[in-house]
């Protein structure tokens, strides 16, 4: 496992390198040292995971994602799930997966995962879900809120990629550790708050051209609105629930 995962981080901060992406760090320090926790990470595009990923790295840590399950079908993403510790999740039957991930956290691990579990077309933070704070609770491991800001602009739904050498700057904020204490509602709602006031830290340092399509409509950006964002997941789901039927019926 650990020779893929080196791999991989050296792919990765070359990757960096070339494309002159800058990922600045706040709060590292709240990255435990040894120990598991959950790593909650916001989720605007489809490379959030690499600045959160060498964030660990820069603490000598390694950090195992949940990933959908579907990935596995893609030949090279599915070696590296097999070899990096990488969890897969089924939506449909997400319990193995949740017990992987709090065996994992109980051995020691930080886990990343996504709470909105979906990308946020807003960039704004979506509704959460609770397989986080229910696994810190169950593993009796704290979760820590990690905002990555920037890595829409590089790749999200809707917009064409912008892989070259564009020196992109990439924000990536660390909360303090949550404590496993309380309800479920009770620590989603406090990790909730905890990723908004994180969010509005790396805004509020950050550029924000008006007009921009990264950057939230109550910025001064083109993003849509919550609402719309909504009505637009509802449109992709169904559309990808027409599609399965028609496979359905050709067979």
């Amino acid at each position: 496992m650990e020779p893929v995962f080196r791999t991989l981080e050296f792919v990765a901060e070359a990757a960096t390198r070339v494309t002159g992406t800058r990922i600045s760090y706040h709060g590292l320090d709240n990255i435990p040292a040894h120990g598991g926790a959950v790593m909650a990470i916001n989720h605007t595009g489809y490379i959030d995971f690499l600045p959160a990923a060498l964030a660990a790295k820069n603490r000598h840590r390694r950090m195992r994602f949940m990933i959908k399950a579907e990935m596995e079908q893609v030949k090279v993403v599915g070696y590296l799930i097999r070899h990096t510790g990488t969890i897969p999740v089924d939506r449909r039957a997400g319990a193995g997966a949740y017990a992987v991930a709090v065996q994992s956290l109980r051995a020691g691990e930080l886990v990343g995962v996504y709470p909105e579990a979906t990308i946020s077309r807003s960039f704004e933070l979506k509704e959460f879900k609770t397989g986080a704070v229910r696994m810190a609770i169950e593993a009796g491991v704290p979760i820590v809120p990690l905002i990555v800001w920037g890595a829409q602009r590089v790749w999200t739904k809707d917009h064409p990629r912008a892989l070259g050498h564009h020196r992109i700057p990439i924000a990536v904020e660390v909360g303090e550790p949550i404590r496993p204490e309380g309800t479920v509602a009770g620590l989603a709602g406090t990790l909730r708050e905890a990723m908004g006031g994180l969010l509005d830290c790396a805004q509020a340092d950050y550029p924000r051209p008006p007009g921009e399509f990264w950057v939230p409509r109550r910025l001064g950006g083109s993003a849509p609105t919550l609402e719309e964002a909504r009505r637009l997941d509802e449109a992709e789901l169904a559309e990808r629930a027409r599609r399965r039927a028609d496979d359905g019926h050709r067979r």
